[in-house]
């Protein structure tokens, strides 16, 4: 093998020249030992990373606005087919069910570090939806949940059927609400102000789904009637992602033709 740095004719010089040489070499590995040590240390998964993740299609037969609203046939298929064609298109998740989430887990063959709560209704989740949703809860090991929202339109402002949350610096929920919050002193919609939508989509800690039922319904989940809040009641930290999404759900037989009317523009089959 030939010499990492050729012998110099002076002897002096090559002396200098060689101890320089082996000097600089030296650094050049240091610094490349520190530089591989640093990008083992930022790409390494560390202890407890949630790897694995379940999502789970939840439907009830028995809606009241909407009976047998699973088996509803949109262009030539159920509409719960329709979602789950959708859900199994996210590259995040190891496996799709569609069953309550507690009772799925509790039967499923594996273990899973993730449970996503796709609402069976949603024909037209976006699939990098459901990965953001993994993705935010494997990022943020402080917290149990995950969500997303989306920009509220205006003409929904105070409809009590569409949620409302809001978001601390760090992308935590503060609160949901079914009424507009914010809510300043004018009574009115801000129509400057970037009012967030939360989307029916839930990642759970696999662990912390196991004690949620278990948690006793708290004063502010009553009164809004949502769940979400007996999480945040109970000290528990959410994790919530911004998307650009137009949500579609099916709440009553008339929003059949307007999911079909969409996915033929979409070229969906």
């Amino acid at each position: 093998m030939p010499p990492i740095c050729a012998p110099s004719s002076d002897s002096s010089a090559s002396s200098g020249s060689g101890a320089r040489g082996w000097i600089f070499h030296g650094l050049a590995l240091g610094a490349a030992a520190v530089a591989a040590a640093a990008a083992a240390f930022l790409y390494r998964r560390p202890a407890g990373f949630r790897s694995r993740a379940v999502g789970i299609i939840p439907a009830r037969f028995a809606s009241s606005r909407f009976e047998g609203k699973p088996l509803a046939p949109i262009l030539g298929k159920p509409m719960i087919q329709r979602t789950w064609e959708r859900v199994i298109l996210a590259s995040s998740l190891d496996r799709v069910g569609s069953e309550r989430c507690c009772e799925a887990l509790n039967k499923l063959d594996k273990h899973y570090d993730i449970v996503v709560n796709i609402q069976g209704d949603e024909p037209l989740i976006e699939p990098e939806i459901i990965d953001g949703v993994v993705m935010a809860l494997q990022r943020a090991p402080d917290a149990v949940f995950s969500t997303a929202v989306t920009s509220l339109k205006p003409e929904d402002a105070f409809d009590t059927n569409r949620v409302k949350c809001v978001i601390d610096n760090q992308g935590y929920a503060i609160y949901f609400s079914r009424g507009l919050i914010p809510f300043n002193k004018s009574g009115k919609a801000n129509p400057n102000f970037p009012y967030h939508l939360h989307l029916g989509i839930a990642g759970f800690d696999s662990n912390f789904l196991k004690i949620y039922p278990k948690l006793p319904p708290t004063p502010l989940q009553l009164e809004e009637d949502l769940e979400q809040l007996k999480v945040l009641e109970n000290g528990y930290r959410m994790k919530v992602i911004k998307v650009d999404h137009e949500a579609h759900g099916v709440d009553t037989p008339e929003d059949v033709e307007k999911i079909e009317a969409l996915m033929r523009a979409r070229n969906i089959q």
